[in-house]
């Protein structure tokens, strides 16, 4: 509850103060509403909202991969309020960790109807246009066989790899198509033929979207606690710091996820799942078995060497493609970004510290997967109709929108923001609910000997 004080302009509120840890510095957050969402309808594990409170495709039982619970708390709006980040009298000055003065229901009212529409068919044409890019590309790199076109090779299909990530990516938040046999049948094609557990994968990033933001239960590229930090031995902290260690981090995380958290994606029995997911997991554990089995075959009837070269090293740069997109959505501002514990921590406020990149010419390659938001907020948006929700949202979102800077056509300069948040983002305090990245000075280079 917010204290109230007595001004010349009548009731007030008394502004809340968060401690930055470690810095003897504060914050100020004179915003004490609190915040509710639209009405959520919750079918088969999955959310639908719309702006009557009840999506379409509720009559069809779809199991996406939306968010599964929104925190819902009541608001109190005082037209008259002195609110800190956009309006009242302290308007120039804007805290990232404030609650927001909007809902999630406004946001989804400024995007126009038709994005939410997915069309299976113009879905489909993109799975069409990147498979045949995809064999196409192998054709030419195997015909020609030499040394010129073989880094272009690597470096054109792992992009290639990548993409196909998103558009299975985009099956697992059911923004593929209605149907949700035609999601699971291509996204497993899709995800087992770059060695990606679908439903295994499915479920933990269903676990990342509806926690984002919050130290404890987020999935991907979470902080670490101070104490889970400290826990770690030189080595561990120099790889998970230290390029190009940390773009090579995915198919551990698959097998035994990140420091602190215990599980495997292509085991039935882990901690990532509940008792009825069981066969799903096993039914992709089996997929992407049976890609390994068709990879050891090829290596027979064309050799390891030509295999590695053909599959191998693509494969490694759509690793590196995804912790590199996926790391940036979440990490590497020009000002730090606050992660949330206890009830500081909502849906909203959670998806709102995520952020959109400009990749050049690699956006459409990789269906704008940079366009990060708003997907983020509503995930169940077609990748096609991301940039035109993006557009409508920004009048709502305000300074809570962060413009991504214009890339050239390769985002090179990515590096670099990259190489900065790795030298100084390595672990959040221990206790606080709104807490901020802070620096090791034995890796950062800054501790005075």
């Amino acid at each position: 509850m917010a204290s109230w004080v007595l001004s010349e302009c009548g009731l007030r509120p008394l502004p809340r103060i968060y401690a930055k840890p470690k810095t003897g510095q504060a914050f100020l957050n004179s915003n004490p509403s609190k915040v509710r969402f639209s009405r959520t309808d919750l079918v088969n594990g999955s959310l639908f909202c719309s702006s009557n409170g009840i999506d379409k495709d509720r009559k069809w039982g779809l199991k996406v991969s939306a968010p599964l619970r929104v925190q819902q708390v009541e608001e109190e709006e005082e037209k008259n309020e002195s609110v800190i980040n956009g309006l009242g009298e302290q308007k120039d000055y804007f805290d990232p960790g404030a609650p927001p003065p909007f809902k999630l229901s406004d946001i989804r009212a400024a995007i126009p109807k038709h994005c939410w529409v997915r069309d299976p068919w113009r879905s489909m044409s993109y799975v069409v246009r990147d498979v045949a890019v995809v064999f196409g590309l192998a054709a030419v790199a195997a015909y020609f066989n030499n040394w010129v076109v073989w880094p272009l090779y690597w470096f054109a299909q792992g992009t290639m790899f990548w993409a196909l990530f998103v558009l299975g990516h985009d099956c697992g938040h059911g923004s593929f198509s209605n149907d949700h046999k035609l999601n699971s049948v291509v996204g497993h094609l899709l995800h087992s033929s770059i060695l990606v557990p679908y439903h295994g994968w499915r479920i933990s990033h269903r676990t990342h979207h509806q926690n984002h933001g919050h130290v404890e239960k987020d999935e991907s590229w979470h902080p670490l606690p101070e104490k889970i930090y400290n826990s770690l031995d030189i080595v561990t902290k120099k790889l998970r710091f230290t390029l190009p260690f940390p773009l090579l981090a995915y198919p551990i995380y698959l097998w035994g996820r990140s420091p602190g958290k215990k599980g495997s994606h292509f085991h039935p029995d882990s901690d990532l799942f509940v008792p009825n997911e069981r066969k799903d997991v096993i039914t992709s554990t089996v997929c992407w078995s049976a890609m390994v089995a068709l990879l050891a075959g090829l290596s027979f009837v064309m050799g390891p060497v030509q295999l590695l070269k053909l599959y191998g090293i693509p494969y490694l740069g759509f690793v590196m493609w995804l912790d590199l997109v996926t790391y940036l959505h979440h990490h590497g501002h020009e000002e730090k970004l606050p992660w949330y514990r206890g009830k500081e921590w909502s849906y909203l406020r959670g998806g709102l510290t995520t952020l959109d990149r400009d990749y050049g010419w690699i956006n459409n390659i990789h269906h704008d997967i940079g366009t990060h938001v708003i997907h983020h907020l509503f995930p169940q948006i077609p990748h096609y109709h991301l940039i035109e929700a993006t557009e409508a949202a920004k009048p709502v979102l305000g300074k809570y929108y962060r413009e991504p800077k214009k890339s050239s056509p390769l985002p090179f300069h990515l590096f670099g923001v990259l190489l900065r948040s790795m030298k100084k983002d390595h672990y959040v305090s221990n206790t606080g609910d709104v807490v901020y990245y802070e620096t090791d000075p034995k890796l950062s280079g800054s501790e005075k000997s």
